[in-house]
């Protein structure tokens, strides 16, 4: 099957799903086509767990699939849009239900080590450290740390979807709740592309990172005030643009 992303105008996805959903498998054939290399490009980034490309390829498949049977032309979005957390989805589901996810022993002590210089610098000081300096106490770069940070968040993850008492209590209403939420997700990603570089900063930390305004003020070295001014600022300016 091929990988390369076929670009097609919205109108003639739109004709394409309403056809797939109508039961015309060439219609479903040619969206999966177009769509392959969106489920590679997510595929990929799941190859650390310890999984052949090929058998998560195959699952993302069934997540476009899925995304190709619900999706509303209504919703007036790009369907790779809505498509993007539903492939997601069924893969980080399948990793779930499969039990065995792998995490790289390298990656797992760079983890541990950074957590360790992060609460050492912040005994030490009093705060916790910015981006920059916790990069020099690792003697790594910044952007190593970031996705060491990533890593972490998705162990993180992983192992709460892998607690038996918190998938007792996750239906597939849920699931359907997480993707919209992913698909606003992605709406703000996209409109925070063109923040100048502190704007963005403290959008990514604030909200991709739960960070509190008082932990923002710390990495950045501004004011909790300056902090909540700018996303006071920005905010209002996102809220515009994707509306």
């Amino acid at each position: 099957m091929a990988s390369k992303y076929i670009p097609q105008s919205k109108e003639d996805t739109y004709e394409l799903i309403r056809r797939a959903q109508e039961g015309d498998e060439s219609a479903r054939e040619q969206l999966v086509e177009q769509n392959a290399g969106l489920v590679k490009k997510i595929a990929l980034k799941f190859v650390g767990t310890g999984y052949e490309l090929e058998d998560l390829l195959q699952i993302g498949y069934i997540g476009l699939l899925k995304a190709v049977d619900r999706f509303d032309i209504n919703f007036g979005v790009m369907f790779s849009t809505y498509a993007v957390p539903m492939i997601l989805g069924e893969i980080k589901r399948y990793l779930r239900d499969d039990g065995r996810i792998k995490v790289g022993r390298q990656v797992k002590q760079d983890v541990r080590n950074m957590k360790r210089v992060h609460d050492n610098f912040c005994h030490i000081h009093g705060r916790s450290p910015k981006i920059s300096e916790l990069a020099e106490e690792l003697g790594m770069e910044v952007e190593d740390v970031l996705a060491l940070m990533e890593a972490n968040d998705a162990m993180s993850s992983f192992e709460s979807l892998d607690d038996p008492d918190r998938q007792e209590t996750q239906p597939e209403d849920i699931y359907r709740e997480e993707e919209d939420r992913q698909v606003e997700i992605i709406h703000l990603k996209s409109a925070i592309r063109n923040l100048g570089e502190r704007e963005r900063q403290i959008i990514v930390l604030r909200y991709f990172k739960d960070m509190t305004q008082q932990q923002i003020s710390d990495i950045l070295g501004i004011s909790q005030v300056q902090v909540s001014r700018i996303e006071k600022r920005v905010l209002d300016t996102l809220r515009k643009q994707m509306e």
